[in-house]
């Protein structure tokens, strides 16, 4: 199994360059780049500089608030520049994020993600080549790349592999048919949902392209409540309670939820959402809520706790690095003990 570290998505950039080099130090096999406050392009640009082994995956840049053009371009420098670390992780996002914060009219998302990497394909293609694209759909038209603007011909990038991260039915049918790996959402990570939902899409959408779901790498994106003592773990939960129900507070992320049997629950965060009441969603997350959608040991009893709850349903998980680097020690052993199974 890989292991995969995150990073605070509200880290300042030079502390960012910090928390990479001692992801790289502690042993993991890659760095998940969030997008929520930085670009997690430049980010990942950053990273690349100041690493030498690691995987660099955005989990996950945005596609629909950006142009596909850009987004090549970025991808290939970075793929040409990390000499083949770097991996392009996408996401949807919500609707009224698109909307409201990124000012982009919304579509369909499956569809328009189709489309979306059809075109990084043919952008691909014409910075491999030097000629121009021939791209015309349903959202984007992109048929012009002259000489000036190619950084091609380049025979000899590799363009870099794409991971799609989501929830729903169908972005893991597609990613199932057209991705190198999926990433699963924090919220949605529990067994019941990739048993469930998630490993039976990705096949359905692998079979279309006659391929098989060893074909791509299934990350878990499950948040751990963990650390040396019991005493850890009780202030680790409290700061996931914070963050979960922020998370749960948002529609599309509120299905395991209810596969949990907390259905009942979820008027309440609707209600604290309506008034503004952000300060006070935590309330309305038990540690039944956190018991049944996280999982929490401390470091010794880690590796057992993650492979019997996961071992059997994914590839690769995430595994936070600890607030403390005088803990670095334990959670490498913890690496080591699923990089091993």
């Amino acid at each position: 199994m890989k292991v995969y570290a995150g990073m605070d998505p509200r880290l300042p950039l030079p502390a960012g360059i910090a928390h990479a080099r001692r992801v790289e130090a502690v042993g993991y096999d890659g760095l998940h780049v969030p997008e929520t406050v930085h670009d997690s392009l430049a980010v990942s640009l950053l990273v690349a500089d100041h690493t030498e082994r690691i995987t660099i995956r955005t989990s996950v840049t945005l596609a629909f608030a950006r142009s596909p053009t850009l987004t090549a371009y970025a991808a290939w420098d970075l793929a040409r520049f990390s000499h083949g670390r770097f991996q392009l992780g996408l996401g949807t996002q919500i609707r009224q994020n698109i909307e409201e914060r990124y000012g982009m009219p919304w579509h369909d998302p499956v569809d328009h993600m189709r489309e979306y990497l059809d075109v990084l394909d043919a952008l691909y293609a014409s910075f491999r080549t030097g000629t121009a694209p021939t791209h015309e759909g349903r959202h984007y038209r992109v048929t012009r790349m002259q000489p000036y603007f190619n950084p091609g011909p380049d025979p000899d990038t590799v363009p870099p592999p794409t991971y799609l991260g989501g929830v729903n039915v169908g972005i893991c049918r597609l990613a199932g048919e057209r991705a190198a790996g999926f990433v699963t959402h924090p919220t949605n990570s529990t067994p019941h949902y990739l048993e469930t939902m998630c490993r039976p899409n990705l096949m359905n959408g692998a079979a279309r392209a006659e391929r098989e779901l060893r074909d791509l790498e299934l990350v878990c994106g499950t948040q751990v409540i963990t650390g040396t003592t019991r005493s850890h773990l009780d202030a680790e939960r409290e700061r996931q309670r914070r963050l979960f129900a922020f998370l749960y507070s948002t529609p599309a992320y509120r299905p395991t939820l209810e596969r949990c049997g907390f259905g009942d629950r979820l008027p309440r965060l609707q209600a604290m959402v309506r008034t503004d009441r952000w300060d006070d969603l935590a309330e309305a997350v038990t540690d039944d809520m956190l018991d049944a959608v996280v999982p929490v040991a401390i470091y010794d009893e880690l590796p057992g706790v993650l492979l019997e709850r996961f071992g059997a349903l994914t590839d690769a998980i995430l595994l936070p690095l600890p607030p403390d680097p005088a803990d670095d020690a334990a959670l490498a052993a913890v690496i080591a003990a699923l990089q091993q199974a």
